[in-house]
């Protein structure tokens, strides 16, 4: 069991939280997105002093590492980063795509039609990159993965197969999109994304098998290339 540090910028809402023993203590939360640089370290400082400890007290610190938003990845990796060097702490970086599947895993019995019975199930969380594309993935019911994270222009066709054989949950901010294209009757959409709860128990879970990134490689998993436009288009 471990005292654990949490960052979440990935997506619309940025989260900072404390676990402790497995279990939220403290947390703060901003649904600007256009503010999560500005939001983390005073968030940080916040919750550390509702708990009476410092930074020096926390075991590793887990970072949301994407896909999901360039700047919002950028800035959680480098803050997490700067505090494993600063007082040299292990870091842990999470999955968005896997925190949304073991999310959705854990409350799939509220979710599948009540007559399945033997159809297996995929999960198939997905995040919206604008016009048609997804940052998407498949996990099976133990949670690996059977089609690799990639960025996805979805159509009426997609995960079709796949769909013949298996019930598949669509979740997460980019699912909505593809609902209205695929109407097959395995599909299943759930608007739930991913919780905090998830976020502390996968992170624990590394930090017990002392799964650690390495700190001076770690990049954001933006999943295709940074978009930079040139001189000339400016």
């Amino acid at each position: 069991m471990a005292l654990l540090l949490h960052i979440d910028t990935a997506t619309e809402s940025a989260g900072i939280y404390l676990s402790e023993n497995n279990q939220l203590i403290a947390s703060e939360q901003n649904h600007e997105q256009k503010n999560h640089a500005s939001f983390i370290q005073p968030a940080i400082q916040k919750i550390l002093q509702q708990q009476n400890k410092s930074l020096h007290n926390i075991d590793a610190v887990s970072v949301v590492n994407g896909p999901g938003s360039y700047t919002g990845l950028r800035v959680g990796l480098a803050s997490a980063k700067g505090i494993c060097y600063a007082l040299n702490k292990p870091l842990i970086t999470l999955n968005t795509l896997h925190i949304m599947a073991y999310t959705i895993h854990h409350n799939i019995q509220h979710i599948l039609p009540e007559n399945n019975h033997s159809t297996p199930i995929l999960y198939c969380p997905m995040i919206d990159a604008r016009r048609m594309e997804v940052y998407c993935a498949l996990y099976n019911q133990h949670l690996q993965e059977v089609f690799k994270p990639t960025a996805l222009i979805i159509h009426e066709q997609t995960f079709s197969e796949e769909l013949n054989q298996h019930y598949i949950v669509f979740s997460g901010n980019g699912h909505d999109k593809f609902k209205h294209i695929c109407t097959h009757p395995h599909a299943i959409y759930s608007a739930i994304t991913y919780t905090q709860n998830s976020i502390i128990a996968l992170a624990e879970e590394d930090f017990n098998k002392k799964q650690f990134a390495n700190l001076p490689y770690s990049q954001p998993f933006y999943l295709k290339e940074v978009y930079i436009p040139s001189k000339q288009n400016i």
